[in-house]
């Protein structure tokens, strides 16, 4: 399968968003073509055979070619530049139609559900023939290569919509191993449990459409970003000369891999500050070409040679430790001279600290502890959250 994934790629780069594109049209078309020759071919068994749980299965592919179509439609918008109304491109649109296509997933599973209740209130017998069952079995080979085919090229291509559906395809193996039970227990009992099976198959439709839902909200939602992408900006940044430190990163996601991130970098304030700029600014665009996003940096200029700041800093480091909800602090500063002095920084705060009135409380509980240490000094706490999960 990868070979074939190769052979769709041509050797190109599968970030580019062309070749994305063409990738992910492609493979919605095979999609389209798969699955309607199972929805032909299990339609047909179904009503001859008069089972519930194959015909169930049958529009499930259906619903599978709507899917596909609905993929197509995705990567052809997706893939168009940004505009006036879209200053960042259209990428979302997977995520979008990744939505759609549980939604679909979901209503068939429920309108099957109800078939499959009125089948065990008033059963009916399920035919069977030895033609029809390797008709439905056939099925099985074509969804596990259909599966395989989306998986490998969703991973080449870094494209959810594809994953989901690789996730889709797997789970109708096992909803048609169910089907097929069906009629093997036909051809050797009088049982009937045509009815019992096609609720366990719809169960797992509506599994399948609630899961790619779930996973496709999530960064439209705004889900932290990926923990590797973090290392690498952040390790990018602390690479570059003069800087000391980062922190406040935020990446937004405009679609697969299209970022924007935003992160502050501490540098010395002594140095000219158009040295510093030039530096920040060829770090900006070296970081954005390697990893492919755009990257903004903010300046924070600090003084951590200043025998003041070195004093009250290490009073607030004595004071952080025993608060295990600050995970760190940045922005140091101290301002006024004399018997008060006003000492500003930035504490980040893990997930225990979310209301107001927690935000307000643990200011004052560090101005306090501080206050106890050295009475001389008074802080201005903000608060930042960790935008990154890390």
């Amino acid at each position: 399968m990868r070979r074939i994934v190769e052979l769709i790629l041509k050797g190109q780069n599968p970030s580019d968003e062309k070749v994305r594109g063409r990738a992910g049209m492609i493979s919605g078309a095979v999609g389209i073509t798969v699955n309607c020759i199972i929805f032909l071919m299990e339609l047909i068994v179904g009503t001859i055979v008069n089972s519930v749980a194959i015909i169930a299965f049958a529009f499930n592919s259906l619903s599978d070619v709507v899917s596909s179509v609905i993929t197509v439609v995705s990567f052809k918008v997706a893939n168009k530049p940004a505009d006036k109304e879209h200053p960042f491109g259209h990428g979302r649109a997977e995520y979008i139609s990744a939505i759609i296509i549980a939604m679909v997933i979901i209503v068939i599973g429920y309108e099957f559900i109800k078939t499959s209740v009125e089948k065990i209130i008033h059963p009916s017998p399920v035919s069977f023939s030895l033609d029809s069952f390797i008709i439905v079995i056939s099925a099985i080979p074509l969804k596990l290569l259909l599966s395989a085919f989306y998986r490998s090229m969703g991973q080449a291509i870094g494209s959810s919509a594809l994953k989901a559906s690789s996730f889709d395809a797997f789970s109708d193996v096992l909803v048609l191993l169910v089907a097929s039970s069906s009629l093997v227990v036909s051809a050797f009992s009088d049982i009937q449990i045509d009815g019992w099976l096609g609720i366990l198959v719809s169960l797992f439709i509506l599994y399948s459409g609630f899961s790619i839902a779930r996973k496709e909200l999530s960064p439209l939602l705004g889900e932290a970003p990926d923990k590797e992408l973090v290392k690498k900006i952040m390790d990018g940044v602390l690479e570059a000369e003069y800087v000391s430190g980062v922190h406040d990163l935020i990446i937004h996601n405009y679609g697969p891999g299209k970022f924007m991130a935003t992160i502050h970098a501490e540098v010395p304030c002594d140095v000219p500050i158009l040295r510093v700029h030039d530096v920040i600014d060829s770090t900006e665009k070296r970081l954005s070409e390697e990893l492919g996003i755009i990257l903004v940096i903010h300046m924070d200029p600090l003084n951590k040679d200043d025998e003041v700041v070195k004093s009250a800093q290490s009073v607030v480091d004595s004071v952080i430790k025993d608060f295990p909800e600050v995970l760190s602090y940045h922005d140091f500063r101290v301002v006024g001279e004399g018997a008060v002095k006003n000492v500003i920084f930035d504490v980040v705060v893990d997930s225990t600290v979310v209301t107001k009135k927690e935000i307000d409380d643990l200011s004052e509980k560090i101005n306090r502890a501080v206050k106890e240490k050295d009475a001389q000094y008074n802080t201005i706490i903000n608060v930042d959250r960790n935008y990154t999960s890390q």
